[in-house]
């Protein structure tokens, strides 16, 4: 062969394969850019909330207190068309819900929205939202319950961090009459719009997995989160720390949902599991389930080793702190309580 030929003819190949491995590791890093959490401008004095109904029905009466409360926090609030409309149970017709949440998405001068409560309807929307002007000027969303589609659908396609958190019908109307854990849990919605890191402490459970770890925080109401399942909206758990609470579900139910989780893989990979507030539905008579919400947890997690939080302040209760979906946190669970902070 001759020589100087095959010199030539290396030499070329290695620039190439210099030249592709870079392409691979531009490529690389543009595919990773998009998977990283975009968090919402913190809220100043004078900005505003939106007020809506994208699921079901309640009176201008019965967010009064919310938004008296939120006007005491130095923000102005601009209410929703939905808020007072009605159809049947959802506040307003599909097209009326859509167009509310769709206005505030898009209005510049709106820098968080505040959902006036759950119910069920956001499911019926969620595919006709435009997030494009969203994504751009991300703003802080709220709510838990049936918001939890809202929450997953826009962590997993637009990767923007929200708040789960209470609601506009969870305000007190007397103050000086609400118990401490009320004003604590909905001080902490403004503690998270005005971008406090936050803390919270869980007391210590026998069934507790101990441990140390951090992730991304994500989760919300069980059953939402099975229903979203092979949807664009599917919950994405690898390597976040998941938290779930519901409420009104029988045992054997809430045992189906977990298996659900399993066998999608959804528990494989996570980082830590937290189990908020879970208001069981009693077995009826002579079909009593046999196994509690702990041993149903537990079971389908004993081949993970990975930290278990049981009793965590989360859910359809008082103890219902202001969660930052999509940003990371540490969860740390010992003999002497769980603390899950943000980084």
């Amino acid at each position: 062969m001759n020589r100087k030929y095959f010199l030539s003819s290396i030499i070329p190949t290695s620039l190439l394969l210099s030249s592709l491995s870079s392409k691979a590791d531009v490529i690389s890093s543009l595919t990773d850019e998009p998977k990283r959490i975009k968090i919402p401008p913190y809220l100043l004095p004078g900005d505003t909330i939106g007020i809506t109904c994208p699921a079901g029905y309640i009176t201008q009466a019965e967010i009064d207190p919310s938004i008296i409360q939120m006007k005491s926090w130095g923000f102005n609030v601009v209410v929703g068309k939905t808020v007072g409309a009605k159809d049947f149970t959802f506040g307003g017709t599909d097209q009326e819900r859509l167009t509310d949440l769709q206005q505030m998405l898009n209005d510049p001068n709106i820098k968080a929205i505040m959902c006036a409560r759950g119910g069920y309807g956001a499911i019926r929307i969620v595919d006709q939202l435009d997030f494009s002007l969203y994504k751009a000027s991300p703003k802080w969303l709220i709510g838990f319950s049936d918001i939890t589609i809202l929450h997953s659908h826009i962590n997993g396609n637009y990767r923007v961090a929200t708040i789960h958190s209470k609601m506009c019908n969870s305000f007190p109307s007397d103050w000086a009459l609400a118990e401490p854990i009320q004003v604590e849990t909905i001080n902490s919605i403004q503690q998270a719009l005005k971008g406090e890191k936050m803390k919270y402490f869980a007391p210590y459970n026998t069934s507790n997995r101990m441990g140390t770890m951090q992730g991304e925080l994500i989760g919300g109401n069980l059953r939402c989160i099975e229903n979203l399942g092979g949807s664009k909206s599917e919950i994405e758990t690898d390597d976040k720390i998941l938290f779930v609470e519901d409420t009104g579900e029988y045992l054997y139910s809430i045992d189906r949902m977990f298996y659900n989780l399993k066998r999608s893989g959804k528990l494989e990979k996570l980082r830590g599991l937290i189990v908020g507030g879970f208001k069981v539905k009693p077995d009826d008579a002579g079909e009593e389930f046999g196994k509690t919400l702990v041993e149903i947890v537990l079971d389908k997690v004993k081949e993970y080793d990975y930290p278990v939080c049981f009793d965590f302040p989360v859910g359809h209760q008082r103890a219902n702190f202001a969660l930052k979906c999509g940003v990371k946190h540490v969860l740390d669970v010992r003999v002497e309580g769980s603390k899950l902070e943000e980084i």
